[in-house]
């Protein structure tokens, strides 16, 4: 009976670990498979990621355009037409909106656009909403709720 005291990997699963060191026999001795002197066989040795040996590296080499901002907010936008496709009365949020298709891929903030019309009382939870959106949605008897973001 296996329970949680006595388990242990499959046979052959497991490999006991290079000993470095420990004596000409075992093939890893003496310099312990660094090689004789130089940069490499020393404690710390090995140059900084991207040197190339004094040679201009290629991330300095290469021209640079542009600014990228690290707080930026990725927006992705919904129109009032592409809800259309709800049922009425339905609370139309993040997750509706991404089992319906209308949302995918990296964003961070949801706007509501106004472009098309809609005839359905929806309850909609959006990050932002345009003036358009707002009046048409309200129109149609639908409510907006402005989530954080």
């Amino acid at each position: 009976m296996f329970d949680l005291s006595n388990l242990s990997p499959s046979a052959g699963a497991t490999k006991a670990r290079k000993r470095k060191g420990r004596g000409v026999g075992s093939g890893l001795g003496k310099t312990a498979g660094r090689g004789h002197k130089g940069q490499k066989s020393r404690s710390g040795g090995a140059p900084r990621v991207g040197f190339e040996g004094g040679q201009m590296p290629l991330s300095r080499r290469l021209p640079k355009r542009g600014f990228y901002n690290r707080f930026r907010t990725n927006v992705i936008e919904v129109n009032v037409e592409d809800l259309e496709r709800f049922e009425v009365g339905t609370i139309v949020d993040e997750a509706a909106l991404k089992a319906a298709g209308l949302i995918k891929g990296d964003y961070t903030v949801v706007k509501l656009l106004g472009n098309g019309d809609i005839e359905k009382a929806l309850t909609l939870r959006v990050h932002r909403v345009s003036a358009s959106a707002r009046l048409k949605v309200e129109g149609a008897g639908g409510t907006i709720e402005v989530i954080g973001g």
